[in-house]
């Protein structure tokens, strides 16, 4: 089992920033693929960001350049940097721990991010 917190969710202005943390409770992060994944508001989840174990990364079109995630795992945190926000990027964000072991997805609760003037 792996408990995921999420934080650093709040309001921020068009252009602002805000950094994402996300708390792991297993040292099996470690071996995880870690995501961040959001949620709009009458929109389906999407991936906007996977980092694997080894720290390959990638991202979603309509964020790359402007996001960036990066993990500890000596500290069980992976982070979510976000710069050049936009409204468009307002919805709950998800931190997720795919273990490829049994293919099994872990989630946290959700934070949420509000990009408005």
């Amino acid at each position: 089992q792996v408990r995921l917190v999420e934080s650093g969710g709040g309001l921020v202005q068009p252009g602002g920033s805000l950094r994402l943390s996300c708390a792991a409770s297993r040292t099996i992060f470690s071996i995880c693929t870690m995501g961040w994944y959001r949620r709009a508001p009458g929109k389906q989840r999407e991936l906007v960001a996977a980092i694997t174990s080894g720290g390959s990364t990638n991202y979603a079109d309509s964020v790359k350049g402007r996001f960036t995630i990066s993990r500890d795992n000596a500290a069980n945190m992976v982070y979510l940097r976000m710069s050049s926000l936009k409204p468009e990027d307002t919805a709950i964000y998800y931190c997720n721990a795919h273990n490829p072991w049994d293919n099994y997805d872990y989630w946290g609760q959700g934070t949420q991010v509000t990009v408005s003037s």
